[in-house]
């Protein structure tokens, strides 16, 4: 099994959706964050005074599948966050040892 983390635009987040979606993914759990990446940030101007916002809001996906699933959702996640632009994201691919739904006792594949 896999563990797939996704970081990207939060505008982005549907298409991401729509995309995991049509590859069959039935869950996923999706949490607001801040960071930044190469683009270090950028500089706004609030009531004439400007000011620098260092960490960016994104979405963070995560998602755990099936070892022959992986590849197509990490394809899936990057055709429907991808915009070409700097910041569009990143996906970590990890491991996952064990999964246990926890109504039912179920372990394994079987959990996702």
């Amino acid at each position: 099994m896999k563990l797939i983390i996704a970081i990207i635009k939060p505008h982005r987040l549907d298409e991401v959706k729509a995309a995991l979606n049509e590859v069959g993914v039935a869950g996923m759990t999706v949490t607001e964050v801040k960071g930044h990446g190469r683009q270090k940030g950028h500089k706004e101007m609030y009531r004439g005074a400007e000011y620098f916002v260092d960490f960016l809001a994104k979405v963070q996906i995560m998602v755990a599948v099936p070892d022959p699933l992986a590849a197509g959702v990490v394809a899936a996640i990057r055709k429907g966050a991808v915009s070409g632009e700097i910041g569009d994201g990143k996906i970590f691919v990890l491991g996952l040892e064990q999964a246990v739904r926890i109504r039912t006792g179920e372990t394994g594949e079987e959990a996702l």
